[in-house]
């Protein structure tokens, strides 16, 4: 669980999490990227940390379980192509909203709320999945890239996948799905430390033997005359 808190590297201002992705953590100023940074925090989103394919599966399980594209079948070759199918859509959904936010000069990370409390952390959760920062960090714009990559990879993905799929109605489907996940991604990601600390603790205290909160009858010691 030490994941759940920690990014996988030591820049503050580049931190992807393997679980909810790129974040500034409240301490830490929010400063814009630069395209070298930007390059640096798309090729982690969506290369070299575990959160994609740990995502990837989840819905590709999801998509064999529900028997999402039929032509597939239920064979392991079945659950390979959607896995290939998924991989494909995050990447191109990925790639999509870092050049888009990178053209605009928008902000892609999330960062922590700078108040207190659990209700006006999880506002702030929910607010920033539909607004995000301009280059300066200070004025809002419109989180429009991770709704627009939801609705481009899905649409692109009709082209090979079986059945003939409306892309529209792919794209469609997959922009309200971003609404959810995004959310609760951001929420994640808000009380990550406070979850990951609970888990620590609870998980301290199973292991802990029993005789260190009932420690065992001490026997008297004989004392000579």
């Amino acid at each position: 669980m030490r994941l759940l808190a920690q990014s996988d590297s030591g820049n503050k201002q580049i931190n992807v999490n393997w679980l909810y992705g790129s974040y500034v953590p409240k301490d830490v100023a929010l400063t814009p990227l630069s395209p070298r940074a930007r390059f640096t925090l798309y090729v982690r989103q969506t290369y070299t940390t575990p959160g994609i394919y740990i995502k990837t599966t989840l819905f590709a399980l999801h998509d064999q379980v529900t028997t999402r594209q039929p032509e597939w079948g239920s064979s392991f070759a079945g659950f390979s192509k959607r896995l290939a199918d998924r991989q494909a859509q995050f990447i191109i959904q990925n790639s999509i909203i870092s050049v888009g936010d990178g053209l605009l000069g928008w902000e892609p990370r999330y960062d922590r709320c700078r108040c207190n409390g659990f209700w006006p952390r999880t506002k702030h959760a929910i607010i920033r999945n539909f607004i995000t920062y301009d280059g300066n960090g200070k004025s809002l714009r419109p989180q429009m890239m991770p709704y627009l990559g939801a609705f481009a990879a899905s649409a692109i993905a009709t082209t090979w996948e079986p059945g003939a799929p409306r892309w529209e109605v792919r794209g469609y489907q997959a922009a309200i799905t971003q609404i959810f996940v995004g959310v609760g991604i951001n929420w994640i990601g808000e009380f990550g430390s406070e979850i990951a600390r609970v888990v620590r603790r609870r998980k301290a205290l199973a292991s802990t033997p029993a005789n260190v909160f009932f420690p065992s009858e001490v026997q008297p010691t004989a004392t000579s005359r």
